[in-house]
């Protein structure tokens, strides 16, 4: 399961480059830093229910925040 967290880190940090590479600097931040979040927890040898009860957390915190940020703060598109 820590090694998942490290492909996870990995990804977010292919995102973050391209983000860099396309200008958009306030979406390379934000994937620098999952980026830096999962590689440090791929390292930390938790128990696997930790890692699950981790990710959970990191999804409800990421789904609530993407759909905030479209609902209230993106406006609507007419």
């Amino acid at each position: 399961m820590a090694r998942m967290f490290r492909v996870l880190g990995f990804f977010t940090l292919m995102i973050g480059l391209m983000a860099f590479a396309g200008d958009m600097m306030e979406m390379a931040l934000l994937f620098f830093f999952q980026t830096a979040f999962f590689v440090l927890l791929g390292y930390l040898k938790f128990t696997e229910k930790t890692y699950i009860l981790i990710f959970w957390g990191y999804m409800i915190v990421t789904f609530t925040g993407f759909s905030y940020w479209t609902v209230f703060q993106m406006g609507l598109p007419f």
